[in-house]
């Protein structure tokens, strides 16, 4: 959601990533970094739930990260935030070639439409049990698993063959060319996560993907910029 900022911000860099741990705004670090464009970060933690704190509905109503603001603008969600990014600050860059644009439109908007939805029941099903009174524990865990195995685990595999068959006619960018494009920015949280949990569904090509994304200076920078992050780590 798009609202007028408070404050505008003062001198410096005008733009601020308001930068949740372990969350999508990890995106947004890698993005700026590689298009060099300056800002500043205000973090925030979870709570002790792993849930956003209170503090971002200041920027945000929903409360959920990322958020930038630009001037007197606030914006929420990944996928807005990275096309107004890149058409505002790109200046050239992270444009698809010819022949990549429709996979591009398809894997910017498939990353957080298709894929994240099933990723996140998977952490939903093994929340619910540990968080349940202890005496109807064991039950709920045997009945998410069962739901997780036979619902969720054979779409997900079919996810993993579909980006494995994908990656492996580029030259390592969803859309090919030569740098990342909003399809990468956007599918990259999700593989990382997954792959933090994958019990080796994902192949070799998606592995290779992520560790080369992982390699990047810019992803680097951003890394250490925003702090400790739970699905990728610092160079040594």
């Amino acid at each position: 959601m798009a609202a007028p900022a408070a404050d505008a911000p003062g001198d410096g860099p005008k733009l601020i990533v308001h930068h949740l741990n372990n969350s999508r705004s990890q995106r947004i670090l890698w993005l700026l970094e590689e298009l060099e464009v300056p800002y500043e970060i205000k973090k925030y933690q979870r709570t002790a739930e792993m849930m956003a704190p209170p503090e971002l509905k200041t920027v945000s109503p929903l409360g959920n990260a990322p958020v930038i603001t630009d001037g007197s603008l606030n914006l929420a969600e990944s996928g807005a935030i990275i096309e107004y990014i890149i058409q505002k600050y790109g200046n050239g860059r992270a444009q698809p070639p010819e022949s990549g644009k429709i996979d591009n439109l398809y894997y910017t908007h498939y990353a957080e439409a298709s894929l994240m939805p099933m990723l996140v029941n998977k952490i939903i099903f093994k929340i619910i049990p540990e968080r349940s009174p202890f005496f109807i524990r064991p039950i709920l865990k045997g009945a998410f698993s069962m739901i997780s195995a036979k619902l969720l685990d054979p779409r997900l595999k079919i996810h993993a063959e579909m980006i494995e068959s994908h990656l492996a006619k580029t030259n390592g960018f969803f859309a090919g060319g030569q740098e990342p494009t909003s399809a990468d920015y956007m599918m990259i949280f999700a593989l990382e996560a997954w792959a933090s949990g994958s019990n080796g569904v994902l192949g070799p090509k998606t592995t290779a993907y992520i560790e080369k994304i992982h390699s990047r200076p810019a992803y680097q920078r951003g890394l250490e910029k925003g702090g400790e992050y739970a699905y990728a780590k610092l160079a040594s």
